[in-house]
């Protein structure tokens, strides 16, 4: 038998193994769902993505249509292609949902979200906390004679930037609103 003979049906040492299986890839993707304004509907929102183990990353609710009593939940989470499309069906059955968007495969969109990072430090310490919120452009919004307060806004990469420069100088406490996001031009 010849050395180089794989037996029908193995594909141990094919090539096709050596791809990536692109359904397993975890992505991370923006939904905007509009809903009606009322009781219950941001439970049963967050009951489906409890019930069926999905991660919510990020979470913000607002009303956006105060005659109509509509109000936007916007949701970051993460799975594989299989599973946000399973997370866009589901959400489209529940039946207070009028709408739901991927943000992030409709096209360009904008996203922002708002943090308040408390910063403990004395010395040189104070004065690159305020030298780097001077880059990042995030403003003083409470200053002590030990800590500063700053607010911050941008996309959430820039907040985690900031944050994790401000560790070593002693960041202490951080609060962050969860993204807000639209999609960019004329796209609803």
């Amino acid at each position: 038998m010849n050395a180089l003979h794989i037996k029908k049906g193995s594909t141990k040492h094919s090539a096709y193994n050596l791809r990536p299986n692109f359904s397993d890839v975890i992505e991370t993707h923006t939904l905007a769902v509009l809903v009606d304004n009322e009781a219950g509907v941001l439970a049963r929102v967050i009951g489906l993505f409890s019930g069926r183990g999905y991660n919510i990353e990020s979470l913000t609710v607002a009303e956006v249509d105060h005659n109509g009593h509509l109000s936007r939940i916007t949701i970051v989470t993460r799975g594989t292609p299989q599973v946000i499309e399973q997370i866009k069906a589901q959400l489209g059955r529940i039946v207070p949902v009028h709408e739901v968007h991927d943000l992030t495969v409709e096209g360009p969109s904008v996203e922002r979200e708002l943090a308040l990072i408390k910063v403990h430090g004395d010395g040189d310490k104070r004065v690159e906390a305020l030298r780097l919120a001077d880059i990042f452009r995030a403003n003083v919004v409470d200053s002590t004679l030990d800590s500063f307060v700053f607010e911050i806004t941008g996309a959430p990469e820039k907040i985690d930037a900031f944050a994790d420069l401000m560790r070593p100088l002693g960041l202490s406490e951080m609060a962050r609103t969860g993204v807000a996001a639209l999609a960019r031009g004329t796209a609803a």
